[in-house]
């Protein structure tokens, strides 16, 4: 997001209560992006000076039901059902992938419907876990998090279960407050580093048991959380990758490259 003052890339942008424009930390004051709405801004200081609780400068507050660096992961009702949503997403995706696998004859032996419902269950967490390694570091370092649908990403979804091509993207983890770099870079690595460790697990299990159809899709799901990692570690736009070469370039490499030789291997041995 680019301050709509100085045009700089901001990642978490400063939202101005009273125009609703977002802006980069120096000009998030409404005195300093010159706010339509600057009379109101003043006016709500005045007021504020006259309490007890008065502060010398603008306060922006969240009140999101939950304190600063939570002990426990915190979901909220909404958060949940959000979440229920992008499951059932999910959930379509695997059962989708594994019939236009048959159908198109890229998997053989043919799936069969429990092979396919495995395969489902393990997309699925393999997504949930993604996004639930952003929110816990997000919330371990203080910051307000959680997973959030999109429209488009959700309607993309749902129309890519009906169609060869597939993306999955119903919605994405959502933070707010102000991170120091390394903490965005602590929540930015934790997603891929989860499909990393996905898909050495499953990889493990499927070079450990001996050839059969079940292997074979632990073998392909080894793979899809591979690419997972390495497609969300690429240093463009908004994905993690961007964030994690930004302030930490050796970090990034160490991600990246283990990450591409994983799924270069795993694709490799897809029976």
């Amino acid at each position: 997001m680019k301050c709509q003052v100085c045009s700089q890339e901001t990642l978490l942008p400063f939202r101005c209560p009273f125009c609703g424009g977002q802006f980069c930390s120096t000009h998030r004051l409404p005195e300093n992006h010159s706010c339509p709405q600057i009379a109101s801004a003043r006016t709500q200081r005045q007021e504020q000076v006259m309490t007890p609780q008065s502060y010398d400068s603008y306060q922006y507050s969240y009140n999101l039901g939950q304190p600063k660096r939570q002990k426990h992961v915190y979901f909220s009702h909404k958060e949940i059902k959000h979440i229920s949503v992008a499951a059932a997403l999910v959930i379509g995706i695997g059962f989708s992938i594994g019939l236009y696998g048959n159908i198109l004859g890229g998997f053989t032996p043919q799936w069969t419907w429990e092979v396919m419902a495995i395969f489902a269950v393990i997309m699925t967490a393999s997504f949930l876990a993604h996004e639930i390694g952003h929110k816990i570091m997000g919330q371990k370092n203080g910051l307000w998090a959680e997973f959030r649908l999109t429209t488009w990403g959700s309607v993309l979804t749902l129309i890519s279960v009906f169609l060869p091509f597939k993306m999955i993207s119903p919605g994405a983890m959502m933070l707010a407050g102000q991170p120091t770099g390394d903490e965005i870079v602590k929540i930015s690595i934790a997603g891929p580093a989860i499909n990393l460790i996905f898909s050495t697990t499953l990889l493990g299990f499927a070079l450990a048991l001996p050839s059969s159809l079940f292997v074979s899709m632990l073998f392909f799901a080894a793979y899809i959380n591979a690419f997972m990692a390495v497609f969300n570690l690429i240093p463009f736009g908004i994905l993690d990758g961007y964030k994690i070469f930004s302030f930490n370039k050796k970090l990034w490499a160490i991600a990246f490259v283990p990450s591409v030789i994983l799924a270069i291997f795993t694709y490799l041995h897809i029976p």
